[in-house]
């Protein structure tokens, strides 16, 4: 069975920027897109005596903001496979279990709920720690949902494990026929190397030579099928995260590494990842790592 793009939706005008992100990236996979609504109103109603053969109220609203969001899938990408889904469950849960049979999951940056002032929704920030699958924040301004920038932004770590998310960051610019900018960030620390008391231009040399040889490491496998896709390679001297979020601005997308500890509870993202989900100005895409 084809894995559809899951996209979670709760009628917040984030949510649906997210349905018009998740729209174009479908089409571009040339996949189903499946609209989530997730709500725990149908399991509490169900434990009540039905009494009345209206739907309620809630079920009335949740139906029109699902059906709102497959229209404007609809309308973004005229003959695009949509499905809608009402799930009686936490939004978090719901997405979780989608992220098992799905291609990725899509969320917004906020939500309706009570902690829609939070840089990044607690709905986002756990399915993109969490999830099985990639997890796209849409996030940063509008006119990045189509795609203006002709970019995308590789993060790439000291871990020398990002095999699944160099693979995305390749296969989503090999579909937006556009340039991977790999992007390793480093910082000359106090005492560093105290016996040789290094000059800083000494410093930043051997931090060059050490991050070419990671590019190469990590870069140098790539897929056949993605051979065409330019990849620019670019160290910045500063915080990675900072380093991240100020490449966004000149990105489509910026895609990071996560790993997946087995048998850890918890939020499972490194601070990196907690500085360009809250503060990115373009979409970024969480892929979880073994």
């Amino acid at each position: 069975m084809e894995q559809p793009l899951v996209v979670g939706c709760d009628g917040s005008d984030p949510s649906l920027e997210a349905v018009d992100w998740a729209a174009g990236a479908a089409a571009r996979y040339h996949c189903p897109l499946r609209i989530v609504y997730a709500s725990r109103w149908e399991r509490y109603e169900g434990q009540l005596p039905d009494l009345s053969t209206e739907p309620s109220a809630e079920r009335v609203m949740e139906e029109q903001v699902i059906n709102v969001a497959a229209e404007r899938a609809n309308r973004r990408v005229p003959g695009l496979k949509v499905t809608t889904h009402l799930l009686p469950d936490d939004p978090t849960m719901a997405l979780l279990a989608e992220a098992h049979r799905a291609r990725a999951v899509v969320v917004g940056h906020r939500g309706r709920g009570r902690l829609a002032s939070l840089l990044l929704g607690s709905v986002g920030l756990v399915v993109a720690a969490r999830a099985s699958c990639p997890v796209v924040v849409v996030r940063g301004r509008v006119n990045r949902v189509p795609g203006a920038m002709r970019k995308v932004v590789l993060g790439i770590g000291e871990g020398r494990r990002e095999a699944a998310a160099v693979a995305f960051a390749l296969r989503e610019a090999a579909a937006r026929r556009c340039a991977v900018e790999a992007v390793h960030a480093w910082r000359c620390g106090i005492g560093e190397v105290p016996e040789h008391r290094a000059p800083h231009g000494e410093c930043r040399a051997e931090h060059e030579r050490q991050a070419e040889l990671l590019f190469e490491e990590v870069l140098t496998e790539q897929p056949a099928e993605h051979r065409q896709v330019t990849v620019e390679r670019r160290t910045v001297e500063g915080p990675a995260g900072a380093s991240l979020v100020a490449a966004s601005e000149s990105a489509d997308l910026l895609v990071v590494g996560a790993r997946r500890r087995q048998g850890r509870a918890g939020l499972q993202l490194g601070p990196v990842n907690h500085t360009v989900l809250h503060h990115a100005q373009c979409p970024v895409a969480v892929v979880p790592e073994s």
